[in-house]
Protein backbone atom coordinates (compact mmCIF):
# COMPACT_ATOMS: atom_id res chain seq x y z
CA UNK A 1 0.00 0.00 0.00
CA UNK A 2 0.99 3.81 -0.28
CA UNK A 3 -1.14 6.69 0.26
CA UNK A 4 -1.38 9.80 -2.40
CA UNK A 5 -2.58 13.38 -1.72
CA UNK A 6 -3.46 16.74 -3.46
CA UNK A 7 -4.63 20.01 -3.28
CA UNK A 8 -5.25 23.00 -5.44
CA UNK A 9 -6.96 26.16 -4.54
CA UNK A 10 -8.76 27.31 -7.61
CA UNK A 11 -8.55 30.93 -7.16
CA UNK A 12 -6.21 33.50 -6.04
CA UNK A 13 -7.31 33.75 -2.79
CA UNK A 14 -7.33 30.50 -0.40
CA UNK A 15 -10.21 29.90 1.72
CA UNK A 16 -8.52 29.94 5.66
CA UNK A 17 -8.58 26.77 6.34
CA UNK A 18 -5.93 27.89 9.08
CA UNK A 19 -3.38 26.10 7.35
CA UNK A 20 -0.85 26.58 4.87
CA UNK A 21 -0.92 24.62 1.83
CA UNK A 22 2.31 22.56 2.82
CA UNK A 23 0.42 22.05 6.61
CA UNK A 24 -2.51 20.41 4.66
CA UNK A 25 -0.71 17.73 2.36
CA UNK A 26 1.16 16.94 5.49
CA UNK A 27 -1.76 16.76 7.53
CA UNK A 28 -3.37 14.17 4.82
CA UNK A 29 -0.24 12.64 4.68
CA UNK A 30 0.35 11.84 8.20
CA UNK A 31 -3.68 10.40 8.77
CA UNK A 32 -2.94 8.29 5.70
CA UNK A 33 0.85 7.22 6.93
CA UNK A 34 -0.39 3.72 8.20
CA UNK A 35 -0.46 2.90 4.54
CA UNK A 36 3.43 3.56 3.42
CA UNK A 37 5.76 4.26 6.81
CA UNK A 38 8.72 3.82 4.72
CA UNK A 39 9.37 7.26 2.83
CA UNK A 40 7.16 10.44 2.07
CA UNK A 41 7.47 13.42 -0.24
CA UNK A 42 5.86 16.80 -1.81
CA UNK A 43 5.63 18.18 -5.34
CA UNK A 44 5.47 21.96 -4.66
CA UNK A 45 4.59 24.42 -7.00
CA UNK A 46 5.89 27.93 -6.33
CA UNK A 47 5.88 31.02 -8.45
CA UNK A 48 7.07 31.25 -11.83
CA UNK A 49 10.19 33.64 -12.14
CA UNK A 50 10.82 34.69 -15.76
CA UNK A 51 13.64 33.23 -17.18
CA UNK A 52 14.39 31.04 -13.93
CA UNK A 53 14.80 27.72 -13.27
CA UNK A 54 14.72 25.73 -9.80
CA UNK A 55 16.73 22.63 -9.40
CA UNK A 56 17.06 20.16 -6.55
CA UNK A 57 19.68 17.48 -5.97
CA UNK A 58 20.41 14.52 -3.68
CA UNK A 59 23.33 14.78 -1.39
CA UNK A 60 25.76 12.25 0.16
CA UNK A 61 25.61 11.91 3.37
CA UNK A 62 28.77 13.34 5.54
CA UNK A 63 31.95 15.35 3.96
CA UNK A 64 30.99 13.64 0.66
CA UNK A 65 28.62 16.12 0.36
CA UNK A 66 30.51 19.51 -0.22
CA UNK A 67 32.33 17.27 -2.69
CA UNK A 68 28.69 17.28 -4.58
CA UNK A 69 28.23 20.70 -4.27
CA UNK A 70 31.34 21.32 -6.10
CA UNK A 71 30.94 19.10 -8.87
CA UNK A 72 27.28 20.79 -9.23
CA UNK A 73 28.63 24.22 -9.22
CA UNK A 74 31.40 23.38 -11.93
CA UNK A 75 28.88 21.44 -13.59
CA UNK A 76 26.44 24.22 -13.97
CA UNK A 77 29.08 26.70 -15.16
CA UNK A 78 29.48 24.99 -18.46
CA UNK A 79 25.72 25.36 -19.20
CA UNK A 80 25.91 29.54 -18.31
CA UNK A 81 23.57 29.20 -15.79
CA UNK A 82 23.72 31.59 -13.22
CA UNK A 83 22.78 30.85 -9.50
CA UNK A 84 20.59 33.50 -7.91
CA UNK A 85 20.03 31.32 -4.26
CA UNK A 86 21.25 28.18 -3.26
CA UNK A 87 20.15 26.03 0.03
CA UNK A 88 21.57 22.83 1.92
CA UNK A 89 17.86 21.45 2.76
CA UNK A 90 18.23 17.85 4.83
CA UNK A 91 19.52 15.28 2.52
CA UNK A 92 19.50 17.68 -0.64
CA UNK A 93 20.78 21.00 -2.20
CA UNK A 94 17.89 23.51 -3.65
CA UNK A 95 18.95 25.96 -5.96
CA UNK A 96 17.32 28.63 -8.22
CA UNK A 97 18.95 29.47 -11.64
CA UNK A 98 18.86 32.24 -14.37
CA UNK A 99 18.76 30.07 -17.41
CA UNK A 100 17.75 30.47 -20.87
CA UNK A 101 19.10 27.45 -22.72
CA UNK A 102 16.92 24.27 -23.31
CA UNK A 103 15.86 22.64 -20.26
CA UNK A 104 16.29 18.90 -21.69
CA UNK A 105 19.97 19.75 -22.47
CA UNK A 106 21.03 20.64 -18.79
CA UNK A 107 18.83 17.57 -17.05
CA UNK A 108 20.37 15.31 -19.45
CA UNK A 109 24.13 16.15 -19.22
CA UNK A 110 23.63 17.25 -15.24
CA UNK A 111 21.73 13.32 -15.06
CA UNK A 112 25.29 11.67 -16.01
CA UNK A 113 26.77 12.96 -13.31
CA UNK A 114 24.98 14.13 -10.38
CA UNK A 115 21.31 12.77 -8.51
CA UNK A 116 18.94 15.55 -9.35
CA UNK A 117 15.18 15.35 -7.58
CA UNK A 118 13.58 17.74 -10.00
CA UNK A 119 14.09 20.41 -12.29
CA UNK A 120 11.07 23.08 -13.02
CA UNK A 121 10.19 26.36 -13.63
CA UNK A 122 7.36 26.26 -10.35
CA UNK A 123 8.19 22.60 -9.61
CA UNK A 124 9.87 21.58 -6.20
CA UNK A 125 10.35 18.16 -5.43
CA UNK A 126 10.80 16.92 -1.87
CA UNK A 127 11.40 13.47 -0.80
CA UNK A 128 13.06 11.34 1.63
CA UNK A 129 13.00 8.39 4.00
CA UNK A 130 10.77 8.79 7.46
CA UNK A 131 7.08 10.12 8.48
CA UNK A 132 5.78 13.04 7.50
CA UNK A 133 5.84 15.00 10.58
CA UNK A 134 9.53 14.54 10.86
CA UNK A 135 10.38 15.15 7.07
CA UNK A 136 8.38 17.85 7.03
CA UNK A 137 10.52 19.54 9.84
CA UNK A 138 13.57 19.09 8.09
CA UNK A 139 12.51 20.65 4.79
CA UNK A 140 10.07 23.21 5.90
CA UNK A 141 6.86 22.02 4.10
CA UNK A 142 4.79 24.34 6.29
CA UNK A 143 6.61 27.45 5.18
CA UNK A 144 4.99 26.56 1.65
CA UNK A 145 1.61 28.07 0.73
CA UNK A 146 1.21 27.91 -3.32
CA UNK A 147 -2.22 27.10 -5.35
CA UNK A 148 -1.48 23.26 -5.34
CA UNK A 149 0.87 20.70 -4.36
CA UNK A 150 0.90 16.74 -4.64
CA UNK A 151 2.26 14.22 -1.52
CA UNK A 152 2.72 10.72 -1.07
CA UNK A 153 3.70 8.22 1.23
CA UNK A 154 5.64 4.75 0.37
CA UNK A 155 5.42 1.28 1.28
CA UNK A 156 8.32 -0.34 -0.46
CA UNK A 157 7.27 -3.25 -2.27
CA UNK A 158 9.92 -3.64 -5.08
CA UNK A 159 12.70 -1.63 -4.24
CA UNK A 160 14.75 -0.55 -0.84
CA UNK A 161 14.32 2.28 1.36
CA UNK A 162 15.79 5.30 -0.13
CA UNK A 163 15.71 9.19 -0.92
CA UNK A 164 15.42 8.36 -4.86
CA UNK A 165 12.89 5.32 -4.37
CA UNK A 166 10.36 8.02 -3.23
CA UNK A 167 7.42 9.61 -4.36
CA UNK A 168 6.81 12.00 -6.71
CA UNK A 169 8.53 11.72 -9.34
CA UNK A 170 8.96 13.75 -12.81
CA UNK A 171 9.51 13.50 -16.53
CA UNK A 172 13.13 13.88 -17.06
CA UNK A 173 13.65 17.58 -19.36
CA UNK A 174 9.99 18.35 -19.10
CA UNK A 175 9.55 21.08 -16.32
CA UNK A 176 7.19 21.05 -14.05
CA UNK A 177 5.03 17.39 -14.48
CA UNK A 178 5.47 15.21 -11.41
CA UNK A 179 3.37 12.34 -10.24
CA UNK A 180 2.62 10.16 -7.31
CA UNK A 181 1.18 6.63 -7.41
CA UNK A 182 -0.82 4.05 -5.89
CA UNK A 183 -0.60 0.60 -7.38
CA UNK A 184 1.36 -1.12 -9.88
CA UNK A 185 1.99 -0.91 -13.75
CA UNK A 186 2.04 -4.27 -14.97
CA UNK A 187 3.26 -3.45 -18.60
CA UNK A 188 6.38 -0.85 -17.25
CA UNK A 189 9.15 -2.48 -19.33
CA UNK A 190 7.09 -2.66 -22.82
CA UNK A 191 6.37 1.29 -21.76
CA UNK A 192 9.56 2.15 -21.24
CA UNK A 193 11.10 0.45 -24.01
CA UNK A 194 8.27 2.55 -26.34
CA UNK A 195 9.03 5.69 -25.05
CA UNK A 196 13.11 5.21 -24.50
CA UNK A 197 12.70 4.68 -28.43
CA UNK A 198 10.76 8.02 -28.46
CA UNK A 199 13.63 9.65 -26.83
CA UNK A 200 12.44 9.83 -23.80
CA UNK A 201 15.18 9.45 -20.62
CA UNK A 202 14.45 7.78 -17.19
CA UNK A 203 16.50 8.38 -14.05
CA UNK A 204 14.64 5.12 -12.11
CA UNK A 205 13.11 1.70 -12.73
CA UNK A 206 9.99 2.75 -10.65
CA UNK A 207 6.70 2.76 -12.55
CA UNK A 208 5.61 5.73 -10.95
CA UNK A 209 8.54 7.21 -12.82
CA UNK A 210 6.83 5.95 -16.06
CA UNK A 211 3.67 7.68 -15.75
CA UNK A 212 4.78 10.87 -15.44
CA UNK A 213 7.16 10.51 -19.03
CA UNK A 214 4.25 9.09 -20.61
CA UNK A 215 2.04 12.02 -19.56
CA UNK A 216 5.29 14.39 -20.81
CA UNK A 217 5.48 12.80 -23.97
CA UNK A 218 1.96 12.55 -25.01
CA UNK A 219 1.74 16.40 -24.30
CA UNK A 220 4.95 17.17 -26.24
CA UNK A 221 3.16 16.34 -29.00
CA UNK A 222 0.61 18.41 -28.86
CA UNK A 223 -2.03 16.19 -26.48
CA UNK A 224 -3.63 18.24 -23.67
CA UNK A 225 -3.41 16.64 -20.10
CA UNK A 226 -7.20 15.74 -20.02
CA UNK A 227 -6.07 13.53 -23.59
CA UNK A 228 -3.25 12.05 -21.95
CA UNK A 229 -4.90 10.94 -19.09
CA UNK A 230 -7.35 9.18 -21.33
CA UNK A 231 -5.02 7.38 -23.44
CA UNK A 232 -3.41 6.44 -20.38
CA UNK A 233 -6.07 4.03 -19.09
CA UNK A 234 -5.79 2.63 -22.73
CA UNK A 235 -1.81 1.51 -22.87
CA UNK A 236 -1.11 1.52 -19.07
CA UNK A 237 -2.11 -2.05 -17.82
CA UNK A 238 -1.95 -2.38 -14.08
CA UNK A 239 -4.50 -1.90 -10.61
CA UNK A 240 -3.53 1.69 -10.21
CA UNK A 241 -4.83 5.18 -9.09
CA UNK A 242 -2.45 8.03 -9.82
CA UNK A 243 -2.33 11.80 -9.59
CA UNK A 244 -0.21 14.18 -11.80
CA UNK A 245 0.10 17.84 -11.73
CA UNK A 246 1.36 20.16 -14.07
CA UNK A 247 1.85 24.28 -13.34
CA UNK A 248 -1.79 25.17 -12.96
CA UNK A 249 -3.48 21.85 -12.54
CA UNK A 250 -4.20 18.23 -11.14
CA UNK A 251 -5.34 15.44 -12.72
CA UNK A 252 -5.86 11.69 -11.69
CA UNK A 253 -6.74 8.65 -13.46
CA UNK A 254 -8.20 5.22 -11.90
CA UNK A 255 -7.51 1.98 -13.44
CA UNK A 256 -10.88 -0.13 -14.45
CA UNK A 257 -10.40 -2.29 -11.31
CA UNK A 258 -10.15 0.56 -9.39
CA UNK A 259 -8.98 -1.68 -7.02
CA UNK A 260 -6.56 1.53 -5.01
CA UNK A 261 -8.95 4.29 -3.37
CA UNK A 262 -8.79 7.92 -4.10
CA UNK A 263 -11.04 9.90 -2.19
CA UNK A 264 -12.06 13.40 -3.27
CA UNK A 265 -13.64 16.30 -2.07
CA UNK A 266 -14.83 19.96 -4.26
CA UNK A 267 -15.58 23.10 -3.74
CA UNK A 268 -16.11 26.35 -5.70
CA UNK A 269 -12.59 26.63 -4.23
CA UNK A 270 -10.66 23.79 -3.68
CA UNK A 271 -10.08 20.44 -4.61
CA UNK A 272 -8.45 18.01 -2.10
CA UNK A 273 -7.88 14.04 -2.59
CA UNK A 274 -6.48 11.33 -0.49
CA UNK A 275 -6.34 7.67 -0.49
CA UNK A 276 -8.56 7.36 2.65
CA UNK A 277 -11.03 9.59 4.43
CA UNK A 278 -9.52 9.89 7.35
CA UNK A 279 -6.85 12.06 5.29
CA UNK A 280 -9.44 14.82 4.40
CA UNK A 281 -11.04 14.71 7.83
CA UNK A 282 -8.09 15.57 9.30
CA UNK A 283 -7.77 19.42 6.99
CA UNK A 284 -11.75 19.27 7.90
CA UNK A 285 -11.61 18.82 11.71
CA UNK A 286 -15.25 18.54 13.68
CA UNK A 287 -17.09 19.28 10.09
CA UNK A 288 -19.33 16.86 8.07
CA UNK A 289 -17.89 17.00 4.60
CA UNK A 290 -19.09 15.46 1.08
CA UNK A 291 -16.79 13.12 -0.27
CA UNK A 292 -16.93 11.01 -3.18
CA UNK A 293 -14.66 8.52 -4.83
CA UNK A 294 -14.05 8.69 -8.54
CA UNK A 295 -15.46 5.82 -10.42
CA UNK A 296 -13.24 2.85 -12.46
CA UNK A 297 -11.92 4.00 -15.88
CA UNK A 298 -12.29 7.71 -15.24
CA UNK A 299 -9.84 10.28 -15.20
CA UNK A 300 -10.39 13.96 -14.49
CA UNK A 301 -8.57 17.32 -14.12
CA UNK A 302 -8.80 20.32 -12.25
CA UNK A 303 -7.68 23.84 -13.22
CA UNK A 304 -6.64 26.95 -12.03
CA UNK A 305 -8.30 29.14 -14.43
CA UNK A 306 -9.88 31.79 -12.91
CA UNK A 307 -13.94 31.99 -11.13
CA UNK A 308 -16.24 29.43 -12.11
CA UNK A 309 -14.11 26.83 -13.32
CA UNK A 310 -14.62 23.29 -12.72
CA UNK A 311 -13.49 19.83 -13.10
CA UNK A 312 -13.25 17.91 -16.15
CA UNK A 313 -13.36 14.22 -16.21
CA UNK A 314 -14.95 11.26 -17.75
Amino acid sequence: MCSIAGILFKHDKHPDLGMTTGKLLTEILDATSHRGPDSCGWGLYREVQEKQIRLRFFLSEGEKAKDDISTIKQLLLTYDATIISEKVEGESYALILHYEGNVKKLVSGLGQKVALVSVGNSLDIIKDVGLPYEVSKNYSITDFDGHHGLGHTRLATESGVHPDTSHPFWAPGFSDICAVHNGQITNYWIMRRRLTRQGMEFQTENDTELIAVYLAYKMSLGSTLEDALKTSLEDLDGTFSYLVATKDSIGYAKDKLAAKPMIKYEDEDMIAISSEEVGLNRIFPGKAIDTTEPAPLTYGIWSRVGPGNASLSA
